[in-house]
């Protein structure tokens, strides 16, 4: 086999589970080098302040699983899986200036633009109807502007930001808390493939890695260190979203939050976000201006919109005006619109058909965000 790599030590110890950025760091700064850590004694190591007993003896018995890690390593690349430390051309500047910068990537597709700007979009994984259109609108508008869309591929908020930035053509990366090749949750699959061909996904956490629950407020840290703002649209009290917020604050950047019924429990977090000094949501343009960017960009789209609507038929018109964000069933709509069940349940339909409502339940019905 051929001479052994600093990257592929670097490999060896991102595959010891109690070895994280921050004691990777330390070990990499006492020994000078990833080879120099493989070769470090384990007295040395068990005379370390920052490792315990436990991670010492993980170390150590790691030692003979090189030739494995080094065939892993290989079909990685096979694969098409990057892994790239902090001294690569292409590892993201942002994360740079993080005291707990990542010391290694997993990467698949394209990573963001170091000089294009970038914002995090996040929220609630069991969101309303209203807060998903609104971050797939949202995440449309940042990508038709030149904004970079950074999430985390979740179900809910997270996924429909990234999907509305990949409709309109925009760049969208995804950080994962499981493996670089573990979809997670696996109703995503189609997202994710979407991400490896026309975005990108990134992960500190290699092939295989099953998505634990202490990955994610690690994951969360380089989701915002990632990007120059950082956006919720809806979460709870108690979120990691709001996680993900006060990681940004730390690292000096500005967050954004939508705001929501004071009884909704989902608007709770950014209502409380709003109260602490976020930036109040209430359009795209709040987030173009942060970024100094001209409205232009989706003005065009706007005027489509409102075409669309002069173009309905007098039902559809009469159905539509009955319909708002908030889910109504079948029988109020009738109710307030006057028409029969046959003639409510077409205009219902071809206004789906149209793109200008939704059926997110049966026989319930909301007005699609455009």
């Amino acid at each position: 086999m051929a001479e052994i790599t600093e990257k592929e030590y670097a490999y060896w110890l991102s595959r010891i589970g109690v070895i994280g950025a921050v004691k990777a760091g330390r070990l990499l700064e006492c020994a000078g080098s990833y080879e120099a850590v493989y070769n470090m004694k384990k007295q040395h190591l068990m005379s370390l302040d920052f490792l315990r007993k436990g991670d010492a003896e993980a170390v150590e018995a790691a030692r003979g699983e090189l030739s494995l890690r080094r065939r892993e390593y290989d079909a990685m690349l096979r694969k098409g899986i990057r892994f790239l430390l902090p001294s690569d051309p292409e590892y993201p500047k942002r994360l740079r200036n993080m005291y707990d910068m990542p010391r290694w990537l997993f990467v698949r597709g394209a990573l963001p633009s170091d000089e294009a700007p970038s914002a995090a979009l996040i929220g609630a994984r069991s969101c309303t109807s209203y807060g998903r259109q609104e971050a797939e609108r949202l995440g449309g508008d940042l990508a038709l502007a030149g904004i970079q869309v950074v999430s985390g591929m979740a179900r809910g908020i997270d996924g429909a930001g990234q999907e509305g930035a990949l409709r309109n053509g925009g760049a969208s990366c995804a950080v994962l808390g499981s493996g670089i090749d573990v979809c997670y949750p696996s109703s995503n699959q189609r997202l994710y493939g979407a991400l490896v061909e026309r975005g990108g996904i990134l992960s500190e956490y290699g092939p295989g890695d099953p998505p634990l629950s202490w990955h994610f407020p690690c994951r969360n840290r380089i989701i915002s260190g990632l990007s120059d703002a950082v956006i919720v649209v809806e979460a709870r009290v108690r979120s990691g979203s709001l996680i993900t917020a006060d990681l940004a604050l730390e690292q000096g950047k500005e967050v954004f939050a939508f705001p929501g019924r004071r009884t909704d429990p989902l608007s709770a977090g950014c209502n409380g976000l709003i109260r602490q000094g976020a930036a109040m949501v209430t359009s795209p343009e709040d987030i173009l201006d942060f970024f100094q960017l001209k409205h232009e960009c989706i003005k065009g789209k706007k005027k489509k919109e409102k075409k669309t609507e002069k173009t309905l038929a007098k039902t559809e018109k009469m159905v539509y005006s009955c319909l708002d964000l908030q889910s109504k069933h079948l029988e109020e709509i009738m109710q307030a619109s006057g028409l029969s069940m046959a003639d409510c349940m077409e205009a219902l339909l071809k206004l789906e058909l149209k793109g200008m409502a939704l059926q997110p339940l049966n026989q319930y019905y909301t007005r699609k965000l455009e």
